[in-house]
This record gives C-alpha cells, structure tokens and sequence, in this order.
C-alpha cells in the first residue's frame, strides 16, 4: 500500500463514525474493593456489568478502591458502590462522596456496601436508609416484589427464590425508604447462624432492596449479591440494572 493510500485510509477512518458503537447514555463509576469475604466476585461482576454496559449503551468506568472520590465526580451520572466496605474510605474520600451527593450525584449501593459500623460515619448510614445489624447463613426463601412499578422490580417474578444472605437491618435514623422487594421469613430460618452470634427475624417487614432522596441524590440499595454466580443470573443483573438505570437517569418509575 502507497503513502497516499494508507494516509487516505487513515483520513477516512477518522472522518467516519464508528460501525456499530453507541455514544454512551452516561457513565457509571464503580467503586469494587475487596474484602475479607467479598472479592471472588470481582471479575465476574466487571464482565457482567460492561456486558451490560455495551447492550445498554452506558460507560463503565471501573475502580478497585475509593481513589476517585478525591477527584471530579461531575462526569458521573452515578457511583456504584459493589460490595465495597465504605468505612474504609479515607476522610477525604468520605468528604468527596458527600459532596458528590449533595450537588446532586447519585448513588447504588450493594450488599456488603450497605454495612459500616454504627457511629462511625452517620452520614453514610443515613445514605443507605437502614442500618445493618447482622445475617443469618445462606439460604433458600421466596423474595417478593414490593413495587411492580419500580425499575428495579421489571425483569422479576412477583415471588421467585433466592439464595443468599439475607441481611437483617435497622432504622435508628427514622429514614423513609420505598421498599422493592422483600423477603418472606416464613420460607426460611433468620436465626440459622454461626455460634456466638443471635439471629434476629424482622417480620412482614423486611426489606432486602429498596430506594429514596438523599441529599440532592438518588440512592438505589440491594442487599443481594454475595456469590460471584450472582452475577452471571439473568434475574439478578435485571434487577441491578434496573436500580442502575434509575439512578442514573430518574426516569422509568411508573406510578
């Protein structure tokens, strides 16, 4: 090939649009640090969510700690927090998300993200809506379907089963949440769990995903997600992107 003709080739590339590639919607950024009991979920849950991310035509920008909250967030439609222990942000970090929040960013917020230790960054509890006190074993239950209407509820049954830890939690800050599914402590045993430790049963009430106004923000929460298979379930990665969509966008709740 001549000079000229690979510098043709070249200009023609660079003046044509890309075949079959979407302008992103928005772009996501994760934050997915390990932890002691979360990290093999990792790599499944990056190939699932830029799965999702190219059929959906968002953009997933992909962290394994909190460095970004020391930098712009502007760009960023919404923050994922998967599985990430929040406590161990630093103070400035902590301070980047606040703000984040408070000029109107949005925030999903999954299983192991929804714990921190009580008293030691009350902002955040107040973020996620409810706080975490402990989770009996994985088991089987029967997972119902709270609100038809809402994003993160469209691609689910109105009671299907679900393994997973389902996590008991409490509400010292008196936040009004909007509850999408819940589960049914009649389907399993909430005080299966390890020696030393009490388990607790909530009753009809006992939310595992749900969403509300925090700050200037939309915050979608999910308490499921522990196993990395999770993140290859179809059923799953709807109700995920679902919340994801919502968050990011506003739009798609039906009343």
């Amino acid at each position: 090939m001549s000079r000229v003709l690979r510098a043709l080739v070249a200009l023609a590339a660079l003046l044509l649009p890309a075949v079959g590639r979407a302008d992103p919607q928005f772009t996501l950024l994760v934050i997915a640090a390990p932890s002691k009991y979360h990290y093999e979920y990792i790599p499944v849950a990056r190939e699932s969510l830029e799965k999702l991310g190219r059929l959906h035509a968002f953009a997933v920008d992909w962290h394994k700690d909190g460095a970004p909250l020391d930098g712009d967030l502007a760009r960023y439609a919404a923050i994922l927090l998967l599985n990430t222990p929040a406590d161990e942000f630093s103070p400035t970090q902590r301070v980047g998300l606040e703000h984040y929040l408070q000029g109107g960013g949005n925030a999903v917020v999954v299983h192991r993200a929804a714990i921190i230790p009580t008293g030691v960054w009350p902002w955040y509890e107040k973020l996620v809506g409810r706080t975490f006190i402990n989770h009996p074993m994985i088991q089987t239950a029967v997972v119902n379907v709270l609100d038809k209407g809402f994003p993160a509820a469209f691609g689910l049954p109105d009671h299907w089963l679900w393994s997973d830890e389902f996590y008991v939690t409490s509400n010292p800050f008196d936040i009004a949440i909007h509850r999408v599914l819940g589960v049914d402590e009649a389907s399993y045993d909430p005080t299966r769990i390890w020696p030393g430790q009490v388990g607790h049963r909530m009753g009809r009430d006992h939310p595992e995903a749900w969403f509300h106004h925090y700050e200037k923000g939309r915050v979608f929460v999910t308490l499921l997600g522990h196993e990395a298979e999770m993140y290859r379930d179809d059923r799953y990665l709807q109700h995920l992107l679902g919340g994801i969509t919502w968050a990011a966008t506003g739009l798609g709740e039906q009343r």
